[in-house]
């Protein structure tokens, strides 16, 4: 099963963590797995490569774990769109796991 965490502080969500396998079918077939590795990339690239931060969000790929963290200083504009794909992600998320419940868990802390 993939856990997936969202962080906040107060509102502000401020990265968030994947750890695990879906487990839904075998590596390479598993479209569970395939959703939620594209769904990360998109957030990733439109942080990183639309918005053109000075100082790149980086994200950290390990043994079947991923995790993004926002730095603070964004500025209001870059600020609310991060806030924005976050949340988006969070509800894309969300949705995923309702339809497959066995294979993907959303937390927020």
């Amino acid at each position: 099963m993939t856990t997936v965490t969202f962080h906040s502080e107060g509102e502000r969500i401020v990265g968030f963590e994947f750890k695990g396998h879906s487990g839904y079918a075998p590596e390479g077939e598993d479209i569970v797995c395939a959703a939620i590795t594209s769904a990360v990339r998109l957030t990733e690239c439109a942080v990183n490569d639309v918005l053109g931060l000075e100082a790149p969000v980086k994200v950290r790929e390990k043994d079947a774990s991923i995790t993004l963290t926002l730095p603070n200083g964004l500025g209001e504009t870059n600020e609310s769109t991060c806030q924005t794909l976050m949340a988006a992600l969070m509800v894309y998320l969300v949705q995923l796991a309702e339809e497959y419940p066995e294979h993907i868990t959303v937390l927020e802390v």
